[in-house]
């Protein structure tokens, strides 16, 4: 009997190696064929040319939002679901979303700054070579030159869009962002920070066609520990090139003060 019990478990012991074995190597196998697609340069780097946009409403909240006039509604896109303020910083964030029709520098056509500028509702392109990312978007054709040479960040300059520090870390290109202004808020609700934020961005091209974008931020002055937002943004493949949105021509032909000189511009 005990010979008998013993084969048995041998027997079954066996069968489950047999199933098991495929079930670890799937995602494995899955993973290096990825990792096989995806477009790369010719140093090895992933590609990241192209143009992007992302296919959510983070740029009206990045935490979870009910629909307001000219806000959609949208789903958090922070680790853990809300941002971790400090108690006073907290209150000025609803003091921000109170007045955000008339107090968000976004709407004053001022520069959106970093993270913000990743997922606002215009597509962005991307130029890469061996020693520099750059990005160029749409809106207001605002420009991001990220270092990957090695070199080191400018000191005592604050930037509306900071200063950009990259390097690969495998297939990720990871970006440190510093030398912020205080001017910049997140989204439309009035999330905010000071000018002691660093960002640290991590771009991660899952397949030929989306990057998974996360961006870690610090701020001692604000938060009361860091914190993570991520996303996936899309490939656009139905545009050959960026086209234009003058912010602050189209605020001032909107609003009438801007006035064309007919010798100088298109007629109407």
């Amino acid at each position: 009997m005990s010979k008998c019990v013993g084969v048995g478990a041998v027997l079954l012991l066996a069968a489950l190696s047999i199933v098991a074995v495929p079930q670890l190597a799937g995602p494995v196998s899955a993973q290096t064929a990825a990792a096989k697609q995806i477009p790369r340069m010719p140093d090895g780097h992933p590609n990241l040319q192209g143009i992007w946009q992302v296919r959510n409403r983070a740029a009206y909240g990045i935490e979870d939002h009910h629909a307001r006039l000219n806000m959609p509604a949208g789903r958090s896109v922070v680790e853990g679901g809300t941002i971790p303020y400090q108690a006073w910083a907290l209150k000025k964030r609803d003091e921000n979303f109170a007045k955000r029709y008339t107090e968000d520098p976004f709407s004053k056509c001022y520069m959106p700054g970093v993270p913000r500028i990743m997922y606002i509702e215009f597509p962005f392109q991307i130029f890469q070579s061996s020693t520099h990312v750059a990005m160029t978007f749409e809106w207001t054709n605002v420009h991001r030159l990220i270092y990957t040479n090695g070199s080191k960040p400018v000191q005592g300059i604050e930037f509306w869009m900071g200063d950009s520090r990259g390097r690969w870390e495998g297939d990720t290109l990871v970006v440190q962002v510093t030398n912020h202004n205080d001017k910049t808020w997140f989204d439309m609700s009035g999330n905010f920070h000071s000018e002691a934020m660093k960002v640290t961005e991590r771009y991660s091209l899952i397949d030929a066609d989306t990057i998974r974008y996360e961006a870690t931020i610090d701020d001692p002055k604000v938060f009361t520990r860091a914190w993570k937002m991520s996303m996936p943004i899309y490939r656009v493949k139905d545009m050959e090139r960026l086209l234009e949105y003058q912010c602050v021509a189209e605020s001032e032909e909107a609003n009438g003060s801007f006035h064309r000189e007919p010798k100088t511009w298109y007629p109407k």
